[in-house]
């Protein structure tokens, strides 16, 4: 069933990467991407297909029928950037200045394009009906939410019985994929604490309540806890990223404010940790005489992939690629997911393609989110051709069903 699909990719990739320079060129951020939805829909009305629009955000969807019945799968991509300048040097480097697909998702729309391009001359292979998935918001905007509340997994003949993604990046080499059973990325909580005292003039403090060295010790009491009260084999992450106080060095202020990141990899330990940055806080702020206003803000779900459906594209990776082509992690990447929501309804997976240019260093290669990363182009074929193995195996009665 994969007989000549990597070929196949390989032919078109020249038109692919053309598509993929010309969004690189425009990236936009967030829910409304109204530039990036038509180019998406202009391509899916030259295969033939038949987008649809939503309603509250810049998604599209269309739905490759096969010509036998059977259930849905979905394939999907995300399309937003990054608010970043960019410092490629590349000839097709973003026009905007200020925004920039630092996260490989215009390499995402290419590929599932390229990817329904086989599949639509694949029609006659397919038992049931595959949902393309063109999804905006995916940095911090909850844009899987958007899309299932307007009934995606409803929107095509069938109901969506599987799910499956691809996320490109620097951190493997090129052409490889990487993957594992269960929890794949974290689920991604922020903090929001601001620490509140007493202001006043800095040569008194034994007059005031300074708050910012209690927001100190805030910050390496949550390292402490999180070593030790949280088990290193279901791990969590906190960083704070963001400290604000002060205006003048002979002032006092009233308030100290943070801002951090919690990730953790099971919905057990982020219940735990979440209790643990209370206390933390609250026991701190007590005992310096200040006082704490606290949020965590709930944000993306542990993504977990299904065994059986990762074992399946395991299968199709070394059928495709080879045996060298595949690598099974051992732990989960610390990354957050939206795609986590869709994983939450359906079965499914999620995987790393690699895309670390031969030329660069491993050690130094700029990652995803970096205004100098660059992806490997030839590594899309390799994406291309396995979304569209994924889905021709499901509708075909394979193992991952």
């Amino acid at each position: 069933m994969t007989d000549n699909l990597l070929a196949d990719a390989q032919s078109i990739l020249p038109e692919i990467v053309a598509v993929r320079r010309t969004l690189h060129r425009r990236p936009e951020v967030g829910l409304q991407l109204p530039a990036t939805q038509s180019i998406v829909v202009a391509e899916l009305k030259r295969l033939g297909l038949e987008p649809r629009l939503g309603s509250a955000v810049s998604s599209v969807t269309a739905v490759i029928q096969g010509a036998q019945p059977g259930p849905t799968i979905l394939l999907r991509g995300d399309m937003d950037g990054l608010p970043l300048h960019e410092d490629t040097d590349l000839e097709f480097a973003s026009e905007t200045g200020d925004t920039m697909h630092a996260c490989g998702h215009d390499t995402h729309i290419s590929m599932l394009l390229g990817a329904a391009r086989l599949l639509v001359d694949r029609r006659a292979s397919l038992r049931g009906n595959v949902l393309l998935m063109f999804q905006p918001g995916e940095e911090g905007w909850h844009g899987a939410r958007y899309m299932l509340d307007e009934g995606l997994l409803d929107s095509a003949p069938t109901p969506v019985e599987a799910a499956f993604a691809i996320h490109i990046g620097t951190r493997y080499p090129a052409g490889t994929i990487a993957l594992r059973p269960g929890a794949i990325y974290a689920a991604a909580d922020t903090i929001h604490l601001t620490v509140r005292g007493r202001g006043g003039h800095a040569s008194t403090p034994h007059l005031e309540v300074d708050p910012i060295p209690v927001a100190a010790e805030i910050i390496l009491a949550l390292q402490t806890m999180i070593t030790r009260t949280v088990d290193v084999f279901d791990p969590s992450v906190i960083t704070v990223g963001r400290v604000v106080a002060g205006t003048r060095d002979n002032i006092i202020p009233e308030t100290a404010h943070l801002d951090g990141t919690i990730r953790t990899v099971s919905e057990a330990t982020r219940a735990k940790v979440h209790a643990g940055v209370r206390r933390v806080v609250e026991g701190i702020c007590a005992a310096h005489g200040t006082t704490a206003e606290l949020e965590i803000e709930p944000g993306y779900g542990v993504t977990v992939n299904t065994p059986s459906f990762v074992g399946m594209v395991g299968d199709l990776v070394i059928e495709l690629l080879g045996p060298d082509r595949v690598h099974v992690l051992d732990a989960p990447l610390m990354g957050a997911e939206d795609f986590s929501y869709v994983l939450q309804r359906v079965p499914g997976a999620m995987v790393q393609l690699g895309a670390r240019p031969a030329d660069v260093d491993e050690a130094t290669a700029p990652q995803n989110h970096s205004n100098r990363v660059v992806f490997d182009e030839a590594s899309m074929a390799a994406g291309m051709a396995l979304h569209a193995a994924v889905a021709l195996r499901y509708l075909g009665g394979g193992s991952g069903k």
